[in-house]
C-alpha cells in the first residue's frame, strides 16, 4: 500500500461531544494513526470528557491535535480528500466507495501524499459546500431502520479496514495536486465564468459544484491544475482584450 497511516489526516467537522472527540483519538492511537485535525469544534476538545475517554492518547493524538477554522484549510496540504456521509442518489453513485475499498483507493498515491478522511458533525453531517470540497465519498451500509452511527463508531469502522489491507505495492501514478491548489484553480474559474457571464451571478456555485464533481473524479495532479489555470488566464485576457476593444469603439 502506497499511503500509511502516517499519511493520513482524520478530520473532524464541528464536533459537538468530547466523549466522541476522546474515542477518536483513542482508536486513532489503536491503529497507528496520530495527525488528527478539527474544524471549528462546538465543545472544549481538550476537556475532562475528551482526556478521559481517549485515555492513554490524550498524551499524543489529543493534545498534539490541531484546529482550523474552516475545512479548506483543515485539507489544504492533502492531495486525496475522502468525505463520510449517507448516499446523496443517484447523480454520486460513481463518487462513492465502501470502508473495505479506502486502502485500494490509497494505493494509487505516492507514499509521501496526504489523505484526508473527513467526518461531519454528529446530528447532520457535512454540509453541501463541505462536500464540495471532498474528492470522493465513503459511505458505510447500515440497516435503513437506524442507518446514522455514531461518529466514533463510523471513525472505528473506516480506520480499522484501511489498517487490515495488505501491503501491496503498486506503481504510483503522477502526483496529485493538493486540496489548496486545485481549490485555488477553481476559485480562478469562477471567476472567469463570471466575467464570461456563462455563470449566474445569482447563484454561480449551482453549475459549479458540477464542474468539481468533475475535477474530483478526475484527479487532477499539480500539472493539469497549471494547464487549467492557463486556460482561465487566456479567457480572462481575451475578455480584457474585447472590454477593451468596446471602450474605444
Amino acid at each position: 500500500m502506497a499511503t500509511t497511516a502516517e499519511n493520513i489526516a482524520i478530520v473532524l467537522v464541528a464536533p459537538q461531544g468530547g466523549h466522541n472527540i476522546g474515542s477518536i483519538c483513542r482508536v486513532m492511537m489503536n491503529f497507528g494513526f496520530y495527525d488528527l485535525r478539527i474544524v471549528n469544534p462546538r465543545v472544549d476538545h481538550l476537556g475532562k470528557e475528551a482526556r478521559d475517554m481517549a485515555v492513554t492518547a490524550k498524551k499524543t493524538v489529543l493534545r498534539s491535535a490541531r484546529k482550523y477554522k474552516s475545512l479548506e484549510g483543515a485539507i489544504a496540504d492533502c492531495h486525496l480528500v475522502i468525505g463520510s456521509t449517507r448516499r446523496l442518489g443517484k447523480k454520486y453513485r460513481n463518487e462513492f466507495i465502501t470502508p473495505d475499498q479506502i486502502g485500494k483507493t490509497c494505493d494509487a498515491l505516492p507514499p509521501h501524499q496526504k489523505v484526508a478522511l473527513v467526518f461531519g458533525r454528529e446530528d447532520h453531517g457535512l454540509s453541501n459546500d463541505e462536500l464540495s470540497l471532498c474528492d470522493i465519498f465513503i459511505t458505510i451500509d447500515t440497516s435503513p431502520e437506524l442507518p446514522s452511527l455514531n461518529l466514533a463508531q463510523a471513525v472505528t469502522i473506516c480506520l480499522y479496514e484501511f489498517s487490515r489491507q495488505e501491503q501491496q505495492g503498486r506503481p504510483a501514478p503522477s502526483e496529485l495536486a493538493t486540496a489548496e491548489n486545485k481549490e485555488g484553480m477553481i476559485q480562478h474559474m469562477r471567476q472567469t465564468l463570471l466575467a464570461s457571464g456563462y455563470l449566474d451571478p445569482v447563484n454561480p456555485d449551482h453549475i459549479l459544484r458540477t464542474y468539481r464533481r468533475i475535477f474530483n473524479r478526475a484527479g487532477l495532479d499539480e500539472r493539469e491544475v497549471r494547464m487549467l489555470h492557463g486556460l482561465w488566464s487566456l479567457i480572462d485576457r481575451q475578455l480584457l482584450g474585447a472590454k477593451r476593444k468596446d471602450e474605444v469603439g
